[in-house]
């Protein structure tokens, strides 16, 4: 059995934005030639998310709306009070809201591979979430297989 990693950096956009990260996650499966196994996809920040459903643009759009109602920015959050807060970083962002929309989606996802491609569904997408961009972030990918 062998075990791959790989990182996959994503340049993010402000605000909440979903990004479809199926492309890379095909091409490290092919370079690895691994054909049967799983591969673990792991978001490595606590403000972003993935999930597996469909990249379709309205759909998006219906998501990105959704959280937002789950954690309105506006909303009072103690995360954000940061005169209160010890050992912030100087450019720490009111992102409670942010933080809080990542807890309701996943950090990692497994995700079979079966005759050396994802074992996704028809409509089915991995997507990376970042709520509280711009920033440059990282996924963790590790494969698993023969």
């Amino acid at each position: 059995m062998q075990i791959i990693n790989e990182i996959v950096e994503v340049e993010t956009d402000a605000g909440i934005n979903i990004y479809n990260i199926t492309p890379n996650l095909t091409k490290i499966i092919e370079a690895s030639g691994i054909k049967t196994g799983q591969v673990l996809v792991f978001s490595r920040h606590t403000t972003t998310a993935l999930a597996i459903n469909e990249y379709e643009e309205r759909l998006l759009e219906d998501i990105k709306v959704y959280l937002r109602k789950l954690a309105p920015e506006s909303d009072k959050y103690l995360h954000n009070d940061l005169h209160l807060r010890t050992n912030i970083p100087p450019d720490e962002p009111m992102n409670a809201h942010s933080h809080l929309m990542a807890m309701t989606l996943s950090t990692s996802e497994v995700i079979p591979v079966v005759d050396g491609k994802l074992g996704l569904g028809t409509y089915q997408s991995v997507l990376f979430f970042d709520l509280d961009g711009p920033r440059k972030r990282t996924v963790f990918v590790q494969i698993s297989g023969v």
